[in-house]
């Protein structure tokens, strides 16, 4: 047998997946059924009030509208099965560029039906995508907080627990120095105090992490729920008054570019804190002594032990600084938001944000990246009830949680978690 043909007889075919075709061939049949549903006009506005000029809004019929994207959502859907079909190489960026139209067709196929014929309301792109940045934020710092924890070998289901402690002890430091900017502080330590019970008992003793993690946010919850019955109510000063927020910074010309300027220039301070975190940690996690010693330790802390790298202090320091994280996103719910607490404001996004994480791989962009798409999900529930009656609100409320089942039950399977979490490292 020649050199070639046992080359040939050993090769191993590669596997094929029909999962993404699936889910593209779903989008056309949702695709089509709008546009053939779709009646009326759609107005679509592209400019914000804070820009000092203002863009025409676009008014087109809705129906030709959904029918090309619906086109366009089939060509990519067919393009992927052949593809798959003939187990073809197709790039990288090929396969991620085919993913973001099919998604962007879908959702705006959505939105010009909701907003087609629609005498309430229009399809407000820019304000959209200012609710989308800001409503990301603390899924981002929340996603960063697991990405910092479970890199270094802790898994951190307490991430609920840190953002709602960041948000009770925001509004309060807030309301009591009558400055938004020492509930900026008083935040981050409040999640990080949540993070020194996660390191004393997950790292310390070994107890399992996943249920430390539960416990924590039960405790937050108890915690939160009794002090703001009681000394936020009690004493002479008001501890949760909504007076002390977080003033939009607008940064000169870059805060007019067209559609995407007042959705990333014209925030609050934490989100661009937001910006910087991700930035710094993206580069310090991949290209520092810090970032390697990090992921030595959830990767194989025994090796790590054995080169001088204590293991145990590492995953104590990086807990609480992932937990401060999250402590410092829950701040947007009160001081970020301009509310007042109420008990469990949180309301679940502390599981999306580990969702986030877990889909973009334990990576700090991709992290961002899934937890803006949460973000947005949410920011488009908060406004199809303007756009139409017919949906039902309680199932408007239902977008958020729909998209994270979604996504990660469809790809969360190909994500591996650090090798060493939820694993105690005894020497």
């Amino acid at each position: 047998m020649s050199t070639s043909e046992r080359e040939a007889g050993t090769q191993v075919e590669a596997k094929r997946s029909w999962k993404l075709p699936g889910v593209y061939v779903g989008a056309c049949v949702l695709l089509v059924v709008l546009a053939v549903a779709t009646r009326g006009d759609v107005r679509v506005l592209l400019s914000d009030k804070s820009q000092s000029y203002a863009i025409p809004d676009l008014v087109v019929a809705g129906a030709p509208v959904v029918w090309v994207l619906a086109l366009i959502a089939i060509a990519i859907t067919a393009w992927t099965l052949v593809v798959t079909a003939r187990r073809m190489a197709a790039p990288s960026w090929a396969r991620i560029a085919a993913m973001v139209l099919v998604g962007v067709s879908t959702v705006f196929g959505f939105l010009v039906y909701a907003g087609a014929g629609s005498a309430t309301g229009s399809v407000t792109l820019t304000s959209t995508l200012v609710s989308t940045v800001a409503l990301s934020t603390p899924l981002i710092f929340g996603a960063l907080s697991g990405v910092i924890s479970e890199r270094v070998g802790v898994v951190n289901i307490a991430i609920e627990g840190d953002l709602l402690v960041g948000a009770f002890a925001g509004v309060m430091a807030a309301s009591y120095f009558q400055n938004p900017y020492a509930g900026l502080l008083a935040a981050p330590l409040a999640g990080a105090a949540l993070g020194v019970l996660l390191a004393l008992f997950s790292v310390k003793y070994g107890v399992d992490q996943i249920i430390v993690g539960v416990v924590l946010n039960v405790l937050a919850l108890g915690l939160t729920t009794f002090f703001a019955g009681t000394v936020m109510k009690k004493t002479t000063v008001n501890l949760n008054t909504n007076q002390y927020s977080l003033s939009n910074i607008k940064i000169p010309f870059l805060s007019e570019i067209p559609i995407v300027g007042p959705a990333l220039f014209n925030q609050s301070i934490l989100v661009y804190l937001m910006y910087a975190a991700v930035i710094a940690l993206a580069f310090f996690l991949f290209r520092s002594r810090w970032g390697l010693r990090l992921r030595a330790c959830g990767e194989h802390p025994r090796a790590a032990d054995t080169v001088g790298i204590n293991v145990g202090a590492t995953r104590t320091t990086n807990t609480i600084l992932g937990s401060s994280f999250a402590g410092l996103g829950g701040a947007f719910f009160t001081i970020g938001s301009g509310l007042a607490f109420t008990d469990n404001i949180s309301a679940g996004n502390g599981y999306i944000a580990l969702a986030a994480m877990i889909l973009g791989k334990w990576n700090p962009l991709g992290a961002m990246s899934a937890a803006v798409m949460f973000g947005f999900a949410q920011a488009l529930a908060h406004m199809l009830p303007n756009l139409t009656s017919a949906i039902p609100s309680n199932l408007v409320s239902m977008i958020p949680y729909v998209v994270t089942i979604v996504a990660v039950a469809g790809f969360v399977g190909k994500s591996r978690a650090p090798a060493a979490e939820n694993i105690p490292y005894v020497k």
